[in-house]
């Protein structure tokens, strides 16, 4: 009778040992991993154009002010009728107007002066012709216009909307990149490439084309698109 109880124990104590052998080797085995990173990166063309352009009027009476304000304005619109912009993509975003007189900061005597500050946006998917007519804004100058860049950027804004068409191809784009980078580690290390362990999609940035210093993405036409995957891969 005291066989049968050695037996029992002796069978587990190899089934013990079955389950400690394959759990040490499920350990190394996780281990044994590679961290890569893989790049894909596009040129792009901005599809739509905002172009807030500032002016300032001013006059010793309101009146003064506001026909100053009103000439300025229908000159921005012609100037841009001239260069073959439809005036209905044009908004009125700001209108403001200061009495120098009122300004509670102001010390000493007071000098009455009305100032208004308009802008007038552009809103176009003509991005050359947009780009064309910022580089003749010279013409508002000499027609009287006095432009202003106190109250934002002074020049055309370049934005692209078609990211999420190009997301997919991207993201294919980078994994292959980086299961190649995977692929060439484990040939320096005598190594298989093994299944998936780990992925990061990474975050889509929109940047300038040109890095230049002053110079931002929103105001180049041509951007580059870049995307960063890691990916984690266990190796045989």
């Amino acid at each position: 009778m005291k066989v049968l109880p050695a037996l029992i124990l002796g069978i587990a104590a190899i089934v013990a040992a079955s389950l400690i052998a394959e759990g040490l080797t499920d350990l190394r085995t996780g281990d044994r991993y590679v961290t890569v990173k893989g790049l894909a990166e596009r040129e792009v063309q901005a599809d739509l154009a905002l172009w807030p352009l500032h002016f300032v009027a001013t006059g010793e009476t309101l009146q003064q002010a506001h026909d100053a304000a009103s000439a300025s304005r229908e000159a921005v619109l012609a100037f841009l009728e001239d260069h073959g912009i439809d005036t209905a993509q044009v908004e009125l975003q700001r209108l403001n107007v200061n009495d120098t007189a009122a300004n509670p900061y102001q010390g000493g005597e007071r000098e009455q002066k009305f100032i208004i500050n308009q802008t007038l946006t552009v809103r176009s998917e003509e991005i050359a012709r947009i780009r064309d007519t910022a580089q003749a804004v010279g013409e508002l100058l000499d027609a009287g216009v006095v432009l202003s860049s106190d109250y934002g950027p002074g020049g055309p804004l370049y934005l692209f909307s078609g990211l999420n068409d190009i997301k997919p191809e991207m993201i294919v784009e980078a994994t292959a990149a980086a299961r190649e980078a995977a692929e060439q580690f484990a040939r320096d290390a005598n190594a298989d490439v093994g299944d998936l362990r780990r992925a990061n999609q990474g975050v889509f940035e929109i940047r300038a084309r040109d890095q230049a210093m002053g110079i931002t993405e929103a105001q180049q036409p041509v951007k580059s698109v870049r995307v960063v995957t890691t990916v984690e891969y266990y190796l045989r």
